[in-house]
């Protein structure tokens, strides 16, 4: 029986390529698969369809009107004078303050420039509409 040469015989190699290859798919799978698990503190409402609605980065409060008439501040009821005020108070500690109010697609508009008056006589002076784009 004839063995074979030592010097035939190939180093061992790391495949680094389809190591990379599997890293990268797993970084996109995380990161995809994180999206969806961010939980978004807001009451569902029917927004309008708007063609050129742009995100915001950094919120402050986020107030939902619904059909009926009640205002939700993230996911919690609450009255529309104690909203103001709580806004005031938000104005005077921070000047970057910011509302955006989601009002469902059905609602009177007149409510909804209420809330924007009481608001703006508050003294808050950053505001945004939700749309659905």
């Amino acid at each position: 029986m004839r063995l074979r040469d030592r010097r035939s015989f190939t180093k061992p190699q790391v495949m680094i390529i389809p190591m990379i290859d599997i890293m990268f798919f797993l970084l996109v799978f995380f990161m995809i698969s994180t999206l969806y698990m961010v939980n978004l503190k807001t009451v569902d409402v029917q927004l309008p369809q708007a063609v050129h609605a742009e995100g915001q980065a950094k919120v402050t409060y986020v107030v939902t009107m619904q059909k009926d008439g009640s205002l939700w501040l993230e996911d919690k009821p609450i009255e529309r004078d104690v909203l103001i005020r709580q806004a005031a108070d938000q104005q005077r500690q921070n000047p970057q303050f910011s509302v955006v109010i989601r009002a469902d697609e059905g609602l009177d508009y007149g409510q909804v420039m209420a809330l924007l008056d009481g608001l703006k006589g508050a003294g808050v002076r950053h505001f945004g509409l939700a749309a659905h784009e």
